[in-house]
């Protein structure tokens, strides 16, 4: 059976995305068979497959940087949005329907099982699954149902790494406030904490990360410094009108192995290694 991890963010363009896309070249370079999944994703980027399916275009990005085809299974669930409450729901890769919000969320427990049997499909033929959550785990309002964050993690049995942006202010207290508000069964999925998007000396960190390490009774897997990236969070690659992806697989690569390189150099993968592998 595959091992996973599974990559969640104390809110949206916390940086799962790039972690999750810089993971999946990170291990498919040690020569390791990767998958991505992400159960459910809300963009206006969709891509058509070969096959004719659709998926999100940051699943897309994600499964050209774990040298992987891309297949509807990595992006069971995709909401395309058409109003300000109402989208457009693709469910394994065909057009579904048309949903309000409110009948989306009552209705969403039905969608579970075309999310398991899409992740169990890709766990027997790959060896390691990264797995991206969606929002924050935080949204406890939603965790009833839940398939996207911590009613994933439970259901394939993942490990959470938690990403917090420090750009946006108090990093501290959303990696914190995150993991206290869920209970205690989502909360001890969460085996480490980074801090992304750090701009400056990473020394006056350390004792705000040592007290978090100390009330969590987790670790810091790495700070990530701010940085240019051609890699955008949720349309990643994506150019101009939805779907239109920039052509040029050299740069794509490229920008791949760059981000690769980066996240590479400051985590600690030894822990995430380990983690990965049921030790920590």
């Amino acid at each position: 059976m595959a091992r996973n991890i599974m990559i969640q963010g104390t809110s949206s363009s916390a940086g799962k995305s790039i972690v999750t896309t810089s993971l999946c070249r990170i291990y498919a370079n040690r020569g390791i068979s990767v998958s991505p999944f992400k159960s459910q994703n809300m963009t206006r980027n969709k891509v058509k497959l070969e096959d004719g399916s659709y998926i999100a275009g940051s699943q897309v990005v994600q499964a050209e940087s774990a040298k992987a085809k891309p297949e509807y299974s990595m992006n069971p669930v995709l909401l395309v949005p058409k109003t300000d409450t109402g989208s457009t729901l693709i469910l394994k890769g065909a057009e579904y329907r048309d949903y309000e919000a409110r009948r989306y969320y009552s209705e969403k427990s039905e969608f579970k099982s075309a999310v398991e049997e899409c992740y169990r499909d890709l766990e027997s033929r790959y060896d390691l699954l990264v797995i991206e959550g969606a929002g924050s785990p935080a949204e406890i309002n939603l965790r009833e149902n839940d398939y996207v964050n911590m009613g994933l993690a439970h259901m394939v049995d993942a490990p959470v790494i938690l990403v917090g942006d420090i750009e946006r202010g108090g990093v501290f207290a959303s990696i914190y406030g995150t993991a206290m508000i869920l209970d205690e069964s989502d909360r001890a999925r969460i085996k480490a904490f980074v801090i992304n998007k750090f701009r400056g000396d990473v020394d006056i960190l350390r004792p705000g990360i040592e007290e978090l390490e100390n009330r969590l009774g987790i670790p810091c897997l790495g700070v990530l410094p701010y940085t240019e990236i051609n890699l955008e969070e949720e349309d990643s690659l994506i150019s101009g009108t939805a779907g239109e992806r920039i052509d040029d697989d050299e740069l794509r690569d490229a920008e791949y192995e760059k981000l690769a390189c980066f996240v590479e150099k400051h985590l600690d993968m030894e822990a995430l290694d380990r983690i990965i592998e049921g030790k920590e």
